[in-house]
């Protein structure tokens, strides 16, 4: 039989994970603006000092914000947000294939499975199609996606690093800068390169090497990896320590945050399956019924299959790594979700300075997708070899034979999440902002000032953005600053106010609402009073605001300038360089990363000419 072209296989694996990654934006494709929950995009964002993370608020979208502003400056800023989102899914699928090849192999010697096309599609399939990628859209975590996304390619790294590839360093940079695009993807990356890194040797060997030289070389490989997470996460780590904000959380969060269990699904169960995420409102229809236990069945089902196989390459140190991590992502947030785990998790936000970054416990059950990936793509064999002994009585199994069980794999894997597709059933569907957005925007241009926003509460719910509850769109629209609370209500489950870390935005917004004179906001800084109409939240008050100046009014919006001049409220020079260098440290890590991919490339391309 004449063999399949290798880099025909190699254009399938993009190709094929580029098609779902679009089937699954669906809608979003369309013209418009995504304004889902949590993630907000707009025409233009500009880069105030909330962006950058300075801030009494905690440094969340710390440098994803900056990031954004500098290319909305050149390109439209809801485009941009689109581009990453699709580019994230795809360079998930595609990694996860890429990851596939580099450590099972289609020509793999003993214990090593040997997966080919099949298997590499099938794993990216998994990686793409899952609960935790649905439920994260629908959350409006685009950007954590970037860090997720960047997982398959720390591995593809760190591998090729243990395997002496200097190559291997240029995407190691590249995978941690993408993921360091919000805090969670910087710690979910760097963990895992630095996991893949400590790990020690396995029989892969220099020839001649001592194991003197051997412990040398792990050392200066941890030591660089470490460096490259720090640089990755520098801004929001800068932006923290110099701002002081997110050094004390709420231990409220903590239960509101948790874990959740699933129908017919324990919150073990749920998160084997890639599900639980603490929002009950962010879940894909299928999984709000008894179908969530059949597709949680059908999903383990397809990962236990190569299990045998991968048990057999247990001698690879990376191999091991991720199997112990995938156990470690399903087992400790499912014990963080327990009362005693809870109590726990309360101490450690009111005395451990940023552990409020962990107390969304689901979203590092990510850390478990890699090894799910694999043992997948080794089942595929197992799976042939079990259609081939019931219906030829041959156990050997067939190019025709893996074909044939990958695509029944992959169909089973894309069935049991039907409404993954075309933007989660419809949810993830471009908004249009009123023509008021963007009048409030040229007239605060230039002013002084921040912008206090009413009503209270950092959730909108406009009836031209859908029936979810969205993020209020003025801090990233506006030009100055908006100060926020941070301030969380919980809707479900009881019910819950988790605090936020913005004093003195709190404080601008007990003024608002419990009345006061206009100088008493422009002591706190605000130059500026806008209020959003047509949306659930505490309302000012009317003889504040009758005694601030009406320069816009229109059913949207009605925007107010405070008479006087306001108190600055700028962070000093010495912070603001720390974090704009930082900023700076983080995109020139990124770049310098793509740039060492594509000569690292050129390289290979040119030694492989005779």
């Amino acid at each position: 039989m004449t063999s399949r072209p290798e880099w025909l296989s190699r254009a399938v694996e993009p190709a094929y994970t580029l098609v779902l990654a679009l089937v699954i934006v669906g809608p979003l494709l369309g013209p418009g603006y995504l304004l889902l929950r949590d993630a907000v995009s707009t025409p233009r964002s500009f880069l105030t000092d909330s962006a950058l993370g300075l801030s009494d608020a905690a440094a969340r979208a710390v440098p994803q914000d900056a990031a954004i502003a500098v290319l909305s400056a050149v390109v439209d800023g809801g485009l941009a947000v689109k581009t990453i989102l699709v580019a994230a899914l795809w360079a998930a699928g595609w990694g996860a294939a890429r990851m596939v090849a580099a450590l099972f192999p289609a020509r793999g010697t003993f214990p090593r499975p040997s997966v080919g096309v099949g298997g590499r599609l099938l794993a990216a399939t998994v990686t793409m199609w899952n609960p935790y990628v649905a439920e994260r859209l629908l959350q409006g975590h685009w950007s954590l996606l970037t860090g997720y996304a960047a997982l398959p390619w720390v591995v593809i790294a760190t591998t090729r690093i243990r395997r002496w590839k200097p190559r291997g360093w240029p995407v190691l940079a590249t995978a941690l800068a993408a993921a360091g695009l919000t805090p969670t993807g910087a710690v979910l990356a760097s963990l895992l390169a630095l996991v893949l890194l400590v790990v020690p040797a396995g029989p892969v060997r220099v020839f001649g090497s001592s194991d003197y030289q051997e412990r040398a070389q792990g050392v200066r490989r941890v030591g660089i990896g470490a460096a490259l997470a720090v640089v990755a996460s520098a801004p929001w780590l800068v932006a923290t320590a110099v701002s002081g904000a997110g050094a004390e959380g709420d231990t409220a969060g903590v239960a509101a945050f948790a874990a959740r269990a699933e129908p017919w699904l324990a919150t073990t169960g749920s998160l084997a399956g890639l599900g639980g995420i603490w929002n009950a409102d962010a879940v894909p229809g299928s999984r709000t019924t008894p179908w969530a236990l059949i597709a949680t069945g059908i999903l383990l089902a397809v990962v236990a299959l190569g299990l045998p196989a991968v048990w057999r390459a247990r001698r690879s140190p990376v191999v091991v790594a991720l199997a112990v991590l995938a156990a470690a992502a399903v087992v400790v947030p499912a014990l963080a979700a327990t009362g005693w785990g809870l109590a726990v998790g309360e101490w450690a936000v009111a005395h451990l300075p940023g552990y409020g970054l962990m107390r969304d416990a689901q979203k590092w059950v990510a850390l478990a997708v890699p090894f799910y990936a694999l043992s997948a793509a080794a089942g595929v064999s197992v799976l042939a070899s079990l259609a081939r002994r019931v219906f030829a009585d041959d156990p050997a199994p067939t190019r025709a034979s893996r074909a044939g069980a990958a695509v029944v794999a992959i169909g089973a894997v894309l069935l049991s999440l039907p409404d993954l597709a075309w933007g989660v059933g419809g949810a993830l569907r471009p908004v249009h902002y009123p023509e008021a957005w963007q009048r409030v925007t040229a007239l605060v241009e230039g002013g002084a000032g921040d912008v206090a926003v009413l009503p209270a509460g950092t959730f909108r719910r406009f009836p031209w953005s859908g029936d979810a509850p969205v993020l209020d769109p003025a801090p990233r629209w506006l030009p100055l600053d908006v100060p926020q609370t941070g301030r969380l209500i919980v809707l479900f489950g009881g019910g819950s106010t988790i605090a936020g870390e913005g004093d003195r935005s709190a404080e601008i917004e007990r003024l608002l609402i419990g009345g006061g004179e206009p100088g008493d906001l422009t002591n706190l800084g605000v130059g500026w009073v806008l209020v959003e109409h047509d949306t659930p939240g505490t309302p000012g008050d009317g003889e504040l605001l009758s005694a601030l100046d009406r320069v816009h009014d229109d059913e949207n919006l009605t925007l107010y300038r405070v008479p006087g001049t306001p108190t600055e409220y700028a962070p000093g020079t010495a912070a603001r360089v720390a974090v704009v260098s930082a900023h700076l440290a983080w995109a020139a890590l990124l770049a310098g990363g793509v740039l060492g991919c594509v000569a690292g490339r050129g390289r290979a391309r040119r030694a492989d000419q005779p």
